[in-house]
């Protein structure tokens, strides 16, 4: 059966490779996942305490109901300045009020030149929430830029055997959910 997966791209840049690399994912798991692309974090308003529980707004009420209606949620990001985008932040905030996030099965990527601080923070904000993943459905994979090629297509080897690790896992995960 065919898994609903909400992936929710953190990078600013319309052609990120996190964007690349999550539709690389899409293609590798045809048939096995629905990948429901979000890449819009920039028309989100700012958070807003006073609207995360009335008069909410459209917007955030629709991205709340995607995660909601998810089988699982897929967060691909790179670091900015040793820390995750500020978008993907408020975005994350936006649903610190609801449980959306609690027991939802995550795979979290930080694709980055380095990444090291921001996949620790985002663990950190997920396991706070209480997102549901394991160590097999994080994944951190530094230099990507060196490791998709023009066409967007992963062209490292070892980096394609720890998308393949992480995909088996997030599948189970999924699947014990």
């Amino acid at each position: 059966m065919c898994k609903n997966i909400f992936a929710i791209i953190g990078s600013a840049s319309r052609h990120s490779a996190n964007l690349q690399l999550v539709n690389s994912i899409a293609d590798l798991c045809a048939g096995e996942f629905s990948v429901n692309i979000f890449d819009r974090l920039s028309e989100l308003p700012h958070f807003s305490p006073e609207l995360s529980i009335e008069c909410t707004p459209e917007i955030i009420v629709q991205f709340r109901q995607y995660i909601q209606d998810a089988d699982g949620v897929l967060i691909c990001t790179p670091e900015y300045v040793f820390s995750i985008p500020s978008g993907l932040k408020n975005a994350i905030e936006w649903c610190v009020s609801t449980t959306v996030f609690s027991g939802k099965p995550t795979g979290l990527i930080t694709a980055s030149a380095h990444g090291v601080k921001a996949h620790e923070e985002l663990k950190l904000i997920m396991k706070t929430i209480e997102a549901s993943f394991i160590e097999g459905t994080t994944l951190l994979i530094q230099g990507i830029k060196g490791k998709i090629d023009k066409s967007g297509n992963l062209s490292n080897g070892k980096t394609r055997n720890d998308i393949q690790d992480f995909v088996v896992a997030f599948k189970g995960l999924i699947e014990s959910a």
